[in-house]
């Protein structure tokens, strides 16, 4: 693979910032035509200014595949660039707009599934309890997906389980990890469901029951695999697979199905009377929960209030 330094490439002084929002839609999309819809752009007027960004490079940025185009070797060292260039001049725009009009900012958050349910909302609720007018945008994914967004600056900051020390993937990238607290897991179902005659004691009176599992590359299924091993079992029969919050209550509400969820979390839907704790003994240790973000980046005045609002929580949490 060519290396491509922008310090090499010379790029051109009349490189404009829309040149470098279109070409970050079609690296989004993987597609002209999308890219120009989404922008409101013709796809012959997305064309000519990707041509005019490959004739400042020298060289060609995409390459067509048969569900659209790819990013070249070039296209892709441009693009992590962009995403950092676009990311910064967010920032610079966000501080501009609270120097000049008093405003409080933006915080992008990614989360995971150990966050979603309770966590980021009450930390989200304190925050604009205190500053209505701070955006929050959340987008949730797998932390191998919100990790690199992180550390180009697309994320302020990544909210959820935290990767073990020994996991590559915990320094990966450029980012801090910081630790809120300490997780286990709850083994749970629909709160007017029952598995049988007698009250559940153990994991064994549950092991024809259909359950939910968390999807395979998840860190939180390698948790739940151990927890069945342990218990001298083999994975149930009748599963099915998914990380989405919503979607597991709703098929923990409609059927007799049983999930495991982070204790908090949990804890949280038993209160409303949606979901019921199977006591079934020990159950494993979910790992640390906390928050991620860039080493090299100073967290703008709407993160730190956010962050603030995540160890309240957490410190609350620990409490229950």
């Amino acid at each position: 693979m060519h290396q491509y330094p922008l310090s090499q490439i010379g790029l051109s002084r009349n490189l404009k910032l829309s040149q470098l929002l279109i070409f970050d839609r079609v690296i989004e999309t993987g597609s002209i035509l999308r890219a120009a819809n989404d922008m409101g752009l013709t796809q012959p007027a997305v064309t000519k200014v990707i041509q005019e960004l490959e004739s400042s490079l020298d060289g060609a940025l995409f390459a067509r595949s048969n569900r659209g185009v790819v990013p070249t070797d070039l296209g892709r060292v441009i693009s992590r660039r962009v995403k950092s260039l676009l990311a910064e001049f967010r920032h610079m725009t966000e501080e501009l707009d609270q120097f000049r009009f008093g405003t409080a900012g933006h915080v992008v958050v990614g989360t995971l599934i150990s966050a979603s349910a309770h966590l980021l909302p009450m930390a989200i609720t304190r925050l604009k309890a205190r500053a209505p007018e701070v955006l929050v945008t959340v987008r949730e994914g797998p932390t191998a997906q919100l990790f690199p967004s992180l550390a180009t600056g697309e994320l302020d900051i990544v909210v959820g389980r935290l990767p073990e020390v020994e996991l590559p993937l915990y320094d990966a990238f450029p980012l801090t990890h910081h630790a809120l607290f300490a997780e286990s897991l709850s083994v749970v179902a629909g709160s007017r469901h029952q598995f049988g005659p007698v009250p559940v004691r153990s994991l064994h009176d549950l092991a024809t029951a259909p359950w939910i599992l968390p999807t395979a590359e998840s860190p939180l299924r390698h948790v739940v695999e151990r927890m069945f091993r342990d218990a001298g079992l083999a994975l149930p029969a009748d599963m099915v697979e998914s990380l989405s919050i919503l979607t597991n209550l709703g098929l923990l509400l409609e059927a007799p199905r049983v999930a495991v969820i982070p204790r908090v979390a949990a804890a949280q839907f038993v209160r409303v009377g949606l979901l019921q704790i199977l006591d079934i003994g020990q159950t494993a240790s979910f790992g640390t929960v906390g928050y991620s973000v860039r080493s090299s980046k100073e967290l703008s005045p709407a993160c730190e209030a956010f962050v603030e609002c995540l160890r309240e929580v957490a410190q609350a949490s620990t409490e229950v």
